[in-house]
């Protein structure tokens, strides 16, 4: 966990060159963002383009230092080339679903690369589902009571907060933004690589649950 690939690199230098142009530029920042009004009379490159942006250093620091600990094991199992496509496909996906949800919401913006790096978590969690992770700052173990939570867990758990958070839309978190960017990393992985069909069946499946959830809730309007 944590590793400074080339790919890795060129992205988080992208991620920073074009978030500093957008903080010292309001101009910039307000024709690159994704805005539902905008996107809808034609600007669909804000759908790739707000990936590079952020609203703030903190938001940048967060994003960025996430993608560093997660990327090195999707470019480990896949390779730079297809972490490339996972991150990309899975920005484009966070943005596709937010759009969904908030196309009638004509003044609704939001900026990040919160769902690229969510796909990048979530393609990590699939390849190795049963890896233990642990929350910083806090210790691995208690005694003899082992701290770590599996993959699986985690993506589920993370997934079923987002589901909460887009129905109560709380804080100022685009949820359906990471929600998107999960399922494009899951999609996209499998895709990639199909040899988690043999060897990881179950995990594919409870990992699809909490997705299935969420457009079960959307279609009979309970988000």
């Amino acid at each position: 966990m944590g590793n400074l690939d080339v790919i890795t690199i060129i992205i988080i230098a992208a991620n920073i060159f074009v978030s500093y142009k957008g903080f010292n530029d309001f101009g910039f920042f307000e024709r690159h963002k994704f805005n539902i009004g905008s996107i809808r009379r034609g600007e669909q490159f804000r759908m790739l383009s707000t990936g590079f942006l952020h609203a703030d250093t903190a938001h940048l620091f967060f994003n960025m230092f996430a993608l560093y600990l997660f990327s090195g094991q999707v470019i480990y199992e896949v390779g730079q080339y297809s972490f490339f496509i996972i991150y990309i496909g899975s920005l484009v996906a966070g943005s596709l679903l937010s759009l969904y949800f908030h196309k009638n919401e004509y003044h609704y913006s939001a900026v990040g690369a919160s769902g690229a790096v969510t796909g990048i978590l979530y393609s990590a969690i699939l390849l190795n589902p049963e890896r233990e992770y642990y929350f910083l700052f806090l210790p691995s173990r208690i005694g003899n009571v082992d701290l770590g939570i599996p993959g699986y867990i985690l993506g589920i758990g993370y997934l079923l907060y987002s589901i909460y958070g887009m129905k109560k839309r709380t804080g100022n978190i685009g949820h359906d933004a990471h929600f998107g960017g999960a399922i494009g990393g899951f999609v996209i992985t499998l895709i990639l690589s199909p040899w988690l069909f043999e060897t990881n069946l179950l995990m594919i499946g409870l990992l699809t649950l909490p997705i299935i959830l969420l457009f079960v809730l959307k279609k009979i309007g309970k988000i």
